[in-house]
């Protein structure tokens, strides 16, 4: 295979050369951030008063970390490092749990990060023939306008859809031959299942790769969809805290995300001890944005679990490789004791070929325990007038999932189209369970 590079001489840069860079820009990094409220007082806690201070990528470590407590904290303008005059955009949280975060940039920022949006769409092998569908949610949400950027970048015809309403994605698919779509796993999922209700046929479509990303998945999920649409599935790995889009992304080769080191520094750490892990173990992302002057973010706890892959790539990118995202540490369910992330499950439903598209997970309090149950749709060949049939299949999907998660679940089929759909984030856990407990 021929790999195609959208910076070649930064993508492969050595090992060295790469770190030399790195600690530039960190240098650069901690005198920005010393111009904010917040980091003025943090650092010169920690005894950096000046980015002459940071001598090896090793005295990394002597920066506390940020959290997005921190981030709240500092809202509006905590973490803002130039004048406002100077910032031409921001973009934000939701807010729905506390202050939102809200990240500044300037013009140079923005073409950093476009940037990267675009190497990042590159390295899947897309170029300026592709015609670009963009079915994520545009506004204060990073996704949209920064792939949409990233595209536009490439020279692809970038058609801005935003989310929801497949009958017009359909539409415009057919009108203007789509090949290259991007959109939250679940709603690939959604697209699929209207697909037959509407009578969109897979030759009706030009489609040929998507990119998948803003919520957590397994690979049981992203073969499920390559399998049905018949199409290429790429992971994306990104944060509003770090941009967005464009943080890590895989290549043709599919065998974990770049981290584009060049922008950002990756460290994972233990969640409990906040000590790094050994070379390759599971544990807590942290990232250090080398890339924005506006909003500088020092050692940020994605609170995500990942890890770096050993070895190279065979693409002959120089960047490390993160796994898959397993999930957050806040997303954990405790269920009688017994630590769970919803991905573990995902991961069992989706390898049932029985089994549709959409689940869900429900937690309830019964007297003193905890009682988990698994919603899963299932097809119409299922649903027949032998009971036999849905009862053997609940107590093989049950079976399974007590062997992966050691928890005995209780299992409901449902007809297809009957749970709720996203076109969003999936929303996949209902946790019905008192808060004080």
């Amino acid at each position: 295979m021929t790999y195609q590079y959208w910076n070649p001489g930064m993508e492969t840069i050595s090992r060295r050369g790469l770190e030399a860079w790195q600690l530039e820009k960190l240098r650069c990094a901690v005198r920005h951030a010393l111009r904010t409220p917040f980091y003025a007082k943090r650092l010169k806690e920690a005894g950096i008063d000046s980015p002459e201070r940071i001598k090896t990528l090793d005295d990394l470590r002597r920066i506390p970390f940020t959290t997005k407590h921190d981030l709240r904290e500092g809202f509006p303008y905590g973490f803002l490092s130039i004048p406002k005059e100077q910032v031409v955009r921001l973009h934000a949280s939701s807010g729905t749990t506390g202050a939102p975060t809200t990240i500044y940039f300037n013009k140079e920022d923005l073409m950093r990060w476009t940037g990267f949006v675009a190497r990042s769409i590159y390295a899947t092998g897309c170029n300026r023939t592709d015609v670009f569908q963009n079915m994520i949610t545009y506004g204060l949400f990073t996704g949209g306008l920064g792939f949409h950027a990233g595209g536009e970048e490439i020279g692809m015809l970038v058609i801005p859809s935003g989310a929801g309403n497949t009958t017009r994605q359909f539409r415009l698919m057919q009108d203007f031959g789509t090949t290259v779509v991007h959109a939250t796993p679940s709603f690939l999922l959604h697209v699929e299942a209207k697909m037959r209700e509407e009578g969109v046929t897979r030759e009706n479509l030009k489609l040929r790769k998507a990119f998948a990303g803003a919520e957590p998945y397994s690979e049981d999920t992203r073969k499920r969809i390559e399998e049905l649409l018949a199409i290429d599935v790429y992971n994306s790995y990104g944060l509003s805290e770090m941009n967005g889009p464009g943080v890590a992304f895989e290549c043709q080769c599919k065998n974990g995300l770049h981290l584009w080191e060049d922008g950002y520094i990756g460290e994972i750490i233990n969640p409990e001890t906040l000590e790094p892990v050994r070379e390759g173990g599971p544990g807590e992302l942290v990232l250090t944005c080398l890339c924005r002057e506006a909003t500088p973010i020092l050692r940020y706890r994605t609170r995500d679990l990942s890890g770096f892959y050993n070895g190279p790539c065979a693409c002959g990118r120089t960047h490390r490789r993160l796994y898959r995202i397993k999930g957050r540490t806040d997303d954990m369910l405790i269920i009688n004791g017994v630590n769970l992330f919803p991905s573990q499950i995902e991961e069992v439903i989706m390898s049932m070929k029985e089994v549709g598209n959409n689940y869900l997970i429900v937690v309830e309090k019964e007297g003193a325990l905890d009682r988990l149950t698994v919603q899963t749709e299932v097809g119409p060949a299922v649903f027949t007038d032998d009971s036999r049939v849905l009862n053997a299949l609940k107590e093989r999907i049950r079976k399974t999932l007590q062997a992966s998660i050691t928890i005995n679940p209780k299992v409901e089929l449902h007809e297809r189209g009957s749970l709720p759909i996203f076109e969003g984030k999936a929303k996949r856990v209902h946790d019905k369970r008192p808060k004080d407990v």
